[in-house]
C-alpha cells in the first residue's frame, strides 16, 4: 500500500497511541497529509511545541460525539484511524452517560461521516477489556466493536470499509499501572490487586505497527488480535520495584484476575496466521471472510487468555521493555 498521497485522520490524536502513530507515519510513511483531531486545545499545543509541527500536520479542535464536526474533518480523507475513547474504569463506571456519549454515540458519528465522506478505510481501536465484559468501559467496547464490523453492510456500493484491532494493556501508556508502580516505589512498598493476576502487554511501538500493517490488509469486517506476552502484575511490580514491598489490596469493582482476547465463542469463526488472529464476522453475508484461505481454523473451545497464553515475560525481560519508560518517568517526560 502506498501511503505517500493518502489523506490521514486520527481521532484522540493527542494520545499515547496517537503521538506514537505520527511520529511513525511522519519518519517512515510519508503520507501527504495527516490530521490530529481531538478536543483538548493545549493537549493539541503542547505535541505542536514538542516537535510535531511537520508541514503534513493539521490541528482539528472537535469532538468525536459532534457529528457534524465530525462529517466536516473526514471530507477528503482516505484513512481514519479511530482511538479518541474514555478508557479509564473508574471514570467510566462513575459516569456511565459520558463514556457511552463518547464510546458508543461518538464512534456511530465517525462511522456515518466516514460513509459520507467516502473514506476507504476506517480501524477503530479496542481491547482485551470488550472481551465477556464486566464493567462499563469493556461493555461501551464492545458495541463500538460490533458497530463498526456491522456498519460494513451499510457500505452498499460505497468502497468504506470498517475493522478493529484488539488488544492487551499498553505497556507506559497514560493510566498505566508502570507510571504508578514508579511513583509508589518512592515510599518503599508498592500496592497490586491480586498477586494472581495476569495481563496481555503490549509495547506502544508494537501496537501503532500492528494497526498500520492492519490497515494495509484489512478487507472489512474483521477484529484483528495480534499474538502477545502474558506477565504476571506481581513480576511487573518486582521488575519495576525490586526493592519494594509488595501490599495486596484487593481486586477493585470492574476489575478482572485474567484477561480474554478472544472467547471460545469467537474462536468459531477467527482463524490463526502466524502472529495474529482474525475474528471474521459471524455473518458471511459480505466481505471479511477471505482469511480462511490463509490461516487454520482454531480447535473448538479455544480460549486467548492471559492466564492460559504459551508466551510469558520473565522478570528480566519486563525489565528491559520498562527501561525506558522509566528514564522518560524520571525525565518528568512521560505521558
Amino acid at each position: 500500500m502506498d501511503w505517500n498521497n493518502k489523506v490521514v485522520l486520527v481521532t484522540g490524536g493527542t494520545g499515547s497511541f496517537g503521538k506514537k502513530f505520527v511520529e511513525t507515519m511522519l519518519k517512515e510513511y510519508h503520507p501527504a497529509k495527516v490530521i490530529i483531531f481531538s478536543r483538548d486545545e493545549l493537549k493539541q499545543h503542547e505535541m505542536r511545541s514538542s516537535g510535531f509541527n511537520h508541514p503534513s500536520l493539521r490541528y482539528f479542535i472537535g469532538d468525536i460525539r459532534d457529528e457534524k464536526r465530525m462529517r466536516r474533518a473526514l471530507n477528503g480523507v482516505d484513512i481514519c484511524v479511530h482511538a479518541a475513547a474514555l478508557k479509564q474504569v473508574p471514570a467510566c463506571e462513575y459516569n456511565p452517560m459520558e463514556a457511552i456519549k463518547t464510546n458508543i454515540l461518538g464512534s456511530s458519528n465517525v462511522i456515518d461521516a466516514a460513509l459520507d465522506a467516502g473514506v476507504k478505510k476506517v480501524l477503530a481501536l479496542s481491547t482485551d477489556k470488550a472481551v465477556n465484559p464486566i464493567n462499563l468501559y469493556g461493555a461501551t467496547k464492545l458495541s463500538a466493536e460490533k458497530l463498526f464490523v456491522q456498519s460494513n453492510a451499510y457500505a452498499g456500493g460505497r468502497e468504506t470499509r470498517f475493522s478493529c484491532v484488539r488488544y492487551g494493556n499498553v505497556v507506559g501508556s497514560r493510566g498505566s499501572v508502570v507510571p504508578l508502580f514508579l511513583k509508589q516505589r518512592e515510599s518503599g512498598q508498592v500496592t497490586v490487586t491480586d498477586d494472581r493476576m495476569t495481563r496481555f502487554w503490549i509495547s506502544l511501538e508494537q501496537g501503532v505497527r500492528f494497526v498500520i500493517r492492519c490497515i494495509e490488509q484489512m478487507h472489512g469486517g474483521e477484529v484483528f488480535v495480534p499474538k502477545i506476552p502474558s506477565m504476571t502484575v506481581a513480576d511487573l511490580a518486582k521488575a519495576v520495584a525490586p526493592q519494594a514491598e509488595i501490599k495486596v489490596i484487593g481486586i477493585r469493582p470492574g476489575e478482572k484476575l485474567h484477561e480474554v482476547l478472544i472467547s471460545e465463542d469467537e474462536a468459531r469463526t477467527t482463524v490463526e496466521l502466524d502472529d495474529m488472529y482474525v475474528v471474521q464476522p459471524a455473518e458471511a453475508l459480505w466481505f471479511g471472510r477471505d482469511w480462511e484461505k490463509v490461516g487454520k481454523k482454531l480447535p473448538d473451545d479455544y480460549r486467548y487468555a492471559s492466564n492460559n497464553n504459551t508466551e510469558w515475560l520473565e522478570v528480566s525481560e519486563i525489565q528491559d521493555i520498562v527501561a525506558p519508560i522509566e528514564e522518560a518517568f524520571l525525565k518528568g517526560k512521560l505521558g
